[in-house]
């Protein structure tokens, strides 16, 4: 999906990959330069463009964002993207999401001199709160997809080092143990390592 969509070139090199691509644009003369767009390159069974608000446009199907759009747009849009689905894909030409940090950035350094690097970021789930498990709790705080936070066994807390979200896969460390696991919805189910010892780990939110 493209959010401010233009002549539809984003839409239709997807809907040429063979994906189901939809842009949304706001100016109707480029909604029709777009459709025959489509037309003329033989795709317009796979892309669809519709008129209207890129602010107010339902995202909750995309599983890609293609965009190219200023950072003054994109943080106007963050609120939406983190309502998204976690691991949901977010790439932009250039211009960066402010506060967000990317997960990966590329940068084109042959034959091309302007708008030459693409940023991706990935939609993570939300784990802010406290989660219980068997022997302990730990307490989460996130920015992004970078997470801080404590856990206790016992009666004592450990400060939680290289927290981070990669969409619904949390992974961090904490007096010595690697905890990885899936965030879903209230569960977050995984791995503890310790050495070479791996035992499973399943966490509760606590409301």
């Amino acid at each position: 999906m493209d959010l401010g969509s233009g002549d539809g070139r984003n839409v239709i090199a997807a809907a040429k990959r063979g994906a189901r691509a939809i842009g949304v644009e706001f100016n109707p003369n480029m909604v029709a330069l777009s459709r025959l767009n489509a037309e003329r390159a033989g795709v317009n069974d796979r892309a669809t463009f519709i008129e209207g608000d890129m602010y107010t446009a339902d995202v909750s199907k995309a599983t890609v964002l293609v965009l190219f759009l200023l950072s003054s747009n994109l943080e106007k849009l963050t609120p939406m993207f983190l309502n998204m689905k976690p691991g949901t894909r977010i790439v932009d030409n250039t211009f960066a999401i402010p506060g967000w940090t990317a997960d990966r950035s590329e940068t084109v350094d042959t034959d091309c001199t302007t708008w030459c690097t693409a940023l991706l970021w990935i939609v993570p789930a939300r784990v802010t709160g406290k989660w219980r498990f068997e022997g302990g709790e730990v307490a989460l705080d996130q920015s992004f997809q970078m997470v801080t936070g404590t856990l206790r066994a016992g009666s004592t807390p450990t400060a939680i080092e290289n927290g981070r979200l990669r969409g619904p896969q949390l992974s961090f460390t904490a007096g010595g143990a690697e905890y990885v696991g899936t965030v879903e919805g209230e569960t977050i189910t995984g791995t503890c390592r310790i050495g070479g010892d791996e035992s499973p780990w399943v966490a509760t939110r606590q409301r």
